[in-house]
């Protein structure tokens, strides 16, 4: 992942990629070479690198129980100015919360890399909303992913055609039977979660074996009509009205990128990104993709494997300090079972 950053910064004549840190040397020397990086500014060690360095903004790359860690770090050094992350948010709803807390207090840009905000499958089927094409929205539907990796894409798009708000409450149900570990963070295997957000749009998914229950990918249902994205054989992008469907031009844009990606490390979703991160630096405007933003997504999904442990709705704002699908893993609640103990 590190690599879809550098290269989207590399993208930016704003920008010049000027070190990076790896705790493993030759990884670091690889990155190096990649880029064109003098060889001084190969690091193992990020505490080094930000003082002799001194970066404007620090990309962290690194699994989610890291995050903390780095970025509360980075916050704390006078010459870092923003901090862009890559999600999940974090491994534990207080970890995302602190981060949050302590970059607000040291004036630091904190960002997450929710790129999909900014493909156009996306963009039109916000467009059309504010257009006025569906009327009111009611309700959005995810039947994509899982809810932790994944959903921090999912359940933050279907927050950025709510609005933004902050979230109400959140129940949901889950099936954990085949170990799957990412990033060294568990993901279930089926899960069906609803939310309503504070302006009264409801929130919906089901992944795993229930994901057929959405006809696509999202669906944005509104009080006139309904906007499809990644249609089941259908196109990328649609609008219905009075019972009539229209495909929208996305310009050959997909979920996850753009027909001019080629043999790129990642997607143009990633270059428009740190546009957007530079551009809000620069400018000293919040970002779209900005930790408090974050935190409404985050908050859904802690409070979503909240919801299974408690076995009932959780009302917010979420009072937990550890991990709940972890926690029921420790305590025997869950038990999945890996490949290698089969």
């Amino acid at each position: 992942m590190g690599y879809r950053h550098a290269e989207a910064y590399r993208d930016n004549d704003q920008c010049r990629l000027i070190a990076c840190a790896d705790i493993v040397r030759e990884n670091a020397e690889a990155f190096a070479t990649e880029f064109d990086l003098d060889p001084e500014g190969v690091y193992v060690d990020y505490e080094t690198m930000l003082s002799d360095v001194e970066p404007d903004i620090v990309s962290v790359t690194v699994p989610p129980d890291v995050h903390e860690t780095i970025v509360v770090d980075c916050a704390n050094h006078d010459a870092v100015a923003a901090v862009h992350c890559e999600k999940p948010m974090a491994h534990t709803w207080p970890s995302a919360q602190r981060m949050v807390q302590t970059c607000w207090r040291n004036n630091t840009q904190l960002t997450f890399n929710r790129q999909r905000r900014f493909g156009r499958p996306f963009t039109e089927a916000d467009q059309l909303l504010q257009n006025g094409e569906i009327g009111a929205l009611q309700r959005v539907e995810i039947g994509w992913g899982d809810f932790f990796d994944t959903g921090a894409h999912t359940i933050d798009l279907a927050g950025m055609f709510a609005g933004d708000c902050p979230p109400r409450w959140v129940i949901a149900q889950l099936d954990y039977r085949e170990e799957d570990i990412r990033f060294g963070a568990h993901q279930e295997n089926q899960m069906w979660a609803q939310w309503q957000y504070a302006n009264g749009v409801y929130g919906t998914l089901s992944t795993g074996k229930g994901a057929s229950l959405v006809e696509g990918t999202l669906l944005l249902r509104g009080t006139d009509g309904t906007i499809r994205i990644d249609v089941d054989d259908g196109p990328m992008l649609e609008l219905e009205q009075d019972g009539t469907r229209t495909a929208i031009d996305v310009g050959g844009e997909t979920l996850h990128g753009t027909p001019a990606d080629g043999d790129r490390f990642g997607s143009r979703l990633h270059t428009r990104a740190i546009e957007a991160v530079v551009d809000a630096l620069r400018n000293d405007e919040e970002s779209q993709l900005c930790g408090r933003i974050g935190l409404n997504t985050a908050e859904i999904i802690f409070a979503g494997y909240e919801s299974v442990r408690r076995r009932k709705r959780v009302d917010l704002p979420l009072e937990v300090d550890d991990n709940p699908i972890e926690q029921m893993i420790e305590s025997g609640a869950l038990s999945p079972v890996s490949e290698s103990n089969e």
